[in-house]
């Protein structure tokens, strides 16, 4: 058996239709081709040479190393890692159904393998940090080879997804043009500080942290004492002394599961007895997909935070926080090229 990773598009935008239809899908735009009839990885890189022949030479052989392997390397029983990039979270399936062209299919879902998804919204927070820089590779698709990876992710699925301490001895890629892949550096620094984030802050403390970037942000915020709140954790409020709008109610939630539909609709009745205009749902290990399907339908009345969200108004709060929870969370702005330097 082995484990690949797959991407549902830069932004996740493939990624409902993935978990949805019970399939992966190599959505590489217009590549309208039947894949099996090229096993050779020569013709089908002078096949994508003829498709694509503005692209550079260099680009069109790595995206032939995440082609090939769809059709011809992976195998029923191989497991998909599938990160989220609507939630915090991670997706597991096991392929069981052979490479299927269909060329009268919708750009870009010409080419899928069909999938049983076993374990979905599991939190990123569960997984160690190495096992993290191979979920965080550039490429759409690639194996995992890294650390004994394959061992460890299967001890986690009987473990309930949690880690085992278990001695790893860290080893080079396997040889495959697949497997050579840069890591999303600024995805690893996230998780970095996810992970530390978790350790120091859980709970009440928490609700301390989310209320202390709402006052960054201008709300007054009243933070319900310890113990029994009737579900409002925090309410914020703008104006002169917060008796202004908006007025948010706030529930924080920092346990290890994703937050599931209930407790979504469960702020929602008591924004109605506070009389909040809008609702925010913090949840550091993300949303289960049933809460993710109603993002669109509470636009305009709730807003959801996982610990990315977190992370990003921390950042573009930072010299506005008390120097306490600054103190707590010692970061440094670092200046790097992106990918789309040359």
């Amino acid at each position: 058996m082995s484990i690949w990773l797959f991407r549902a598009g830069k932004n996740g935008e493939f990624e409902n239709k993935f978990l949805k239809d019970k399939r992966i899908y190599l959505t590489w735009d217009n590549l309208n081709v039947d894949l099996s009839e090229y096993k050779d990885r020569n013709k089908i890189l002078q096949k994508l040479q003829d498709m694509y022949n503005g692209e550079k030479a260099n680009t069109i052989k790595n995206w032939a190393s995440q082609i090939y392997p769809i059709a011809h390397r992976i195998e029923k029983g191989d497991w998909i890692v599938l990160p989220s990039k609507l939630s915090n979270t991670i997706h597991f399936g096991k392929v069981v159904g052979d490479y299927v062209f269909d060329k009268a299919a919708e750009n870009p879902y010409y080419h899928y393998r069909t999938v049983e998804w076993f374990a979905t919204d599991i939190p990123r927070n569960n997984f160690d940090q190495d096992l993290l820089y191979s979920f965080g590779a550039f490429m759409t698709v690639c194996k995992i080879t890294r650390n004994d990876a394959e061992k460890r992710i299967k001890q986690m699925a009987e473990n309930g997804w949690q880690a085992k301490q278990i001695q790893t001895k860290a080893f080079a890629d396997a040889d495959d043009v697949e497997t050579q892949s840069l890591t999303d550096i600024e995805e690893a620094a996230k998780d970095s500080i996810s992970r530390f984030i978790l350790r120091k802050f859980k709970g009440y403390k928490m609700e301390q942290l989310i209320a202390e970037i709402l006052k960054a942000k201008g709300f007054t915020v009243y933070h319900s004492k310890q113990g029994s709140d009737g579900g409002k954790d925090l309410l914020a409020s703008g104006g002169e002394m917060g008796f202004g709008s908006p007025k948010i109610c706030v529930q924080v939630k920092s346990h290890d599961a994703p937050v599931d539909r209930p407790t979504l609709d469960q702020l929602a009745g008591v924004m109605a007895k506070v009389n909040a205009e809008y609702g925010l749902l913090v949840s550091w290990s993300g949303f289960k997909s049933s809460v993710e399907q109603e993002r669109g339908n509470q636009f305009f009345r709730i807003r959801l935070w996982d610990s990315g969200d977190v992370i990003r108004e921390i950042f573009d709060n930072y010299e506005k926080l008390s120097s306490e929870i600054r103190a707590e969370i010692p970061l440094k702005r670092i200046w790097m090229l992106s990918d789309d330097g040359e």
